[in-house]
């Protein structure tokens, strides 16, 4: 496809609303996993009071909810790159790395700042053990996406510094992805070069097993991302064609489903041994995501009014994502001072939850959209 292809006007959309949901509920997902995790931590889980499998659905899809945002990031980072290069093999490498750097680092510098005051003075939650690594070894991780690689070396680290993991993984992607189109210049082989990394993700999670890199390594994650930029790439074939793009929205949903849902509630791995050794549930989500969204881009049909909590935490997903770990360990350290009790953990859960959207948007409002539309000189936000 080159820059004359006629792209449908759809596909050309700033934003959708069904993208805003669906990184609604991938960001919800996380937030509820880590305010669990701290509700164990303390001996308050709550979960005995409600059917296991839902439980298991609700507050431990937090892993899964990551791999939904891997996919919507290839997305949209693909669907953009063609709109302001009209092909993807021609690519603008400093405007490219420009709109990347004003939308992630003003955030992540701010966040190393603040992480950093706390761990010298000692704040319970945010200080690095000293037997795993140094704050300054952290700092330069976190700036050089590597966090992962470090937690794969010395083991988790606290709070807000784990979550990180997950961006060193996307934005290594998107150091090389550029470099990658520019060199194979031609789309079909840079399709091909996506779909190896769609099969090394599942080889290379089970070449390492149980181990943390398995977890969080940069190319056994890097097959979600690639699903999302394939969709992207094969949105626009399907302008005119409304019953294949509701066919694979339908395959993409049902995917989607037996992932999140259906494996988890009625606990159906140990019946699936050898297809999910092989570690293909975890391809199956993104592509199930990558499917939903191809159908989605086709008409930007404006969200039901009920989805508009999930699409609002979907627009300051960014910020819920790298500031939540403060409520979620604050907010639960003040929930076990206050001695109300597992009983009341519930309603711990749906605080935690409005607190980190609360504080994700003001840091959006404040902070993040302000000086990203400084650095990018325009009013247009990722």
């Amino acid at each position: 496809m080159g820059s004359s292809e006629e792209i449908n006007p759809a596909y050309q959309s700033h934003r959708w609303d069904a993208i805003d949901a669906l990184r609604g509920l991938s960001i919800i997902l996380v937030v509820l996993h880590h305010v669990n995790l701290h509700l164990r931590m303390i001996h308050l889980d709550w979960q005995a009071q409600m059917p296991k499998g839902l439980a298991r659905v609700i507050f431990w899809n937090g892993a899964n909810g990551v791999l939904i945002f891997f996919a919507i990031s290839g997305f949209l980072i693909t669907t953009m790159a063609r709109r302001r290069w009209g092909a993807l093999g021609r690519p603008n490498l400093k405007q490219f790395y420009r709109l990347r750097a004003a939308r992630i680092l003003p955030l992540l510098v701010a966040l190393m700042i603040a992480l950093s005051a706390l761990h010298l003075a000692g704040a319970k939650g945010f200080t690095i053990h000293a037997n795993q690594c140094s704050l300054p070894r952290a700092v330069l991780a976190a700036l050089t996406f590597h966090v992962n690689y470090l937690e794969a070396a010395v083991g988790y680290l606290p709070a807000n510094w784990d979550v990180l993991w997950s961006l060193a993984v996307e934005e290594v992607f998107y150091l090389f992805f550029p470099l990658l189109c520019l060199t194979l210049r031609r789309e079909r082989w840079i399709v091909a070069a996506l779909c190896v990394f769609v099969v090394l993700g599942p080889i290379l999670r089970v070449h390492y097993g149980d181990g943390l890199w398995a977890e969080y390594g940069y190319l056994c994650r890097m097959d979600a991302i690639s699903f999302g930029c394939l969709a992207a790439i094969a949105a626009p074939r399907l302008s005119g064609r409304p019953g294949l793009a509701r066919a694979m929205g339908v395959a993409g949903g049902v995917m989607m489903f037996f992932i999140l849902f259906a494996v988890r509630f009625w606990r159906l791995y140990p019946m699936l041994p050898r297809f999910f050794n092989w570690s293909i549930d975890d391809s199956l989500l993104p592509l199930g995501t990558a499917l939903a969204l191809l159908a989605a881009s086709q008409k930007n049909l404006p969200g039901p009014k009920v989805l508009a909590p999930l699409r609002w935490f979907g627009r300051n997903s960014y910020e819920v994502y790298l500031t939540h770990m403060f409520i979620a360990t604050w907010g639960i350290e003040l929930y076990a001072a206050s001695g109300l009790g597992p009983r009341w953990s519930w309603a711990t859960n749906l605080v935690m939850l409005l607190l980190a959207g609360l504080l994700g948007a003001a840091v959006a409002h404040w902070y993040s959209e302000p000086v990203n539309r400084r650095l990018r000189g325009t009013s247009v936000r990722n």
